[in-house]
């Protein structure tokens, strides 16, 4: 009876390192595919940013995975830092783009250098 428990630990064991591998390699994907965003899209202005957001919840995925596997807190609190960051990064991005749209009708990526002053 203790062998078939001692076997049955091991197995639920191997069942949960897998599945957080599973994890582990979801939010890489999902960090990867926004730095691509980034790099491959350089002419729109709004997916450069959805791509950053992407980025930063990736980056939350894994830190509550860490969080889990260690059993503690800190990964989700920091975690609920950066989605405050996030909201307001989304914020103040978008105003500065309503303002730049306002003023010059368009939002292409190649004038935005114009608001240096």
């Amino acid at each position: 009876m203790d062998i078939f428990y001692r076997c049955q630990v091991i197995l639920n064991k191997k069942k949960q390192n897998k599945m957080i591998e599973q994890y582990l390699i979801i939010g890489i994907y999902l960090f990867v595919l926004g730095v691509l965003g980034i790099v491959v899209n350089r002419k729109n202005i709004i997916v450069m940013l959805m791509s950053v957001e992407l980025m930063l919840l990736s980056i939350n995925f894994l830190l509550i995975i860490g969080s889990t596997i260690l059993d503690n807190l800190q990964g989700q609190v920091f975690a609920l830092y950066i989605l405050v960051v996030a909201a307001a990064e989304s914020a103040v991005g978008l105003a500065i783009l309503v303002a730049y749209y306002r003023v010059k009708g368009s939002i292409a990526v190649k004038y935005i250098n114009l608001l240096r002053g």
